[in-house]
């Protein structure tokens, strides 16, 4: 795949010189084109015409934070997001002290590559092996355990999101959690509505935590509205996340969204939430499914513009 030429970074919410003007604000997720390196992504969305891409700690760990930050410019795009932190519920001291040792990482990782927005999956119960997993067995001869504890573990998070604050606010980023359908609240997310994110969020400053809106987690939730409008009102959404709901669901439920409009999801009715709550940022497409992933970048990408511009661009 050739590489557009060098371009200037375009301000968010504007496009870059001689992209598309109707997709300035939509940014390709590296987890949508699994497939890719950082350079082949970023050439991707830059010939599609989009001017900014969200990325993955995986594609910048290869090449490193500098030089993804340098492949990034090089393609005149902005980085909407980096994903992720988290992983926060151990309740092994050892291990907490890596995982914050680690999500420090990814705070540096963010500030280098350009970024403001980590996002952060803040973890499962402890009594899972494994995300997608099973369960680790019942202590021998005991008839509750801590591991299985939604309340401790929810409380450690927060504990732990204190303890990264103060470290990102220096580094100028915010950390963003993501509430995870409920279905993966054993194995990587113990927050599953917006709600319970703007909680932990709460005690700390705006412009320090934050809250991503990522339809595919949140679509069902009966509150939704409401406290998106309270999230637009504290200042806190940090990211916009679309793709669809999709059934039936694969044999790893994580690989079970879909391209805008293929399955469930009312996104003109969220996104119209999303607009009137003042967020003005980047949209990104983030798509885990095994048909996407094979599918030529081109098509992958030509798909995105066309369902954004039909679904979601008229909403915002």
């Amino acid at each position: 795949m050739t590489a557009a030429p060098a371009v200037a970074a375009a301000p968010v919410g504007r496009a870059a010189p001689g992209r598309r003007e109707d997709l300035a604000r939509l940014s390709l997720n590296t987890a949508t084109t699994k497939a890719l390196t950082l350079e082949a992504a970023a050439a991707a969305a830059a010939a599609a015409g989009l001017s900014s891409i969200g990325v993955w700690r995986d594609r910048v760990q290869e090449v490193g934070a500098p030089t993804a930050a340098r492949i990034v410019a090089d393609h005149g795009l902005r980085v909407s997001s980096l994903c992720r932190g988290g992983f926060l519920t151990t309740r092994d001291d050892r291990a907490a002290r890596e995982a914050l040792d680690d999500n420090r990482r990814a705070i540096e990782e963010a500030a280098t590559v350009g970024t403001g927005e980590l996002i952060m999956v803040v973890g499962g119960l402890p009594a899972a092996s494994t995300p997608g997993g099973p369960a680790r067995p019942y202590p021998a001869g005991a008839g509750t355990d801590p591991d299985r504890d939604l309340v401790g573990a929810r409380a450690r998070v927060a504990e732990r999101i204190g303890e990264l604050a103060p470290f990102a606010a220096g580094h100028g980023v915010r950390l963003v959690l993501e509430p995870l359908h409920p279905m993966f609240a054993a194995d990587r997310a113990v927050v599953s509505t917006l709600g319970q994110a703007l909680d932990l969020a709460e005690p700390f400053p705006a412009d320090v935590v934050g809250v991503v809106v990522d339809t595919y987690h949140v679509w069902w939730d009966p509150d939704l509205r409401r406290q998106v409008a309270r999230a637009g009102a504290a200042g806190r959404i940090a990211s916009y996340q679309v793709c669809d709901f999709v059934l039936p669901l694969a044999a790893d439920p994580l690989l079970s969204r879909g391209h805008v409009g293929d399955g469930y999801v009312d996104f003109a009715t969220i996104t119209s939430w999303v607009a009137a709550a003042g967020y003005a940022g980047d949209v990104e497409v983030e798509i885990f499914h095994q048909e996407v992933w094979d599918a030529p970048a081109e098509r992958t990408l030509a798909t995105l513009a066309e369902r954004y511009v039909r679904h979601v661009l008229p909403h915002l």
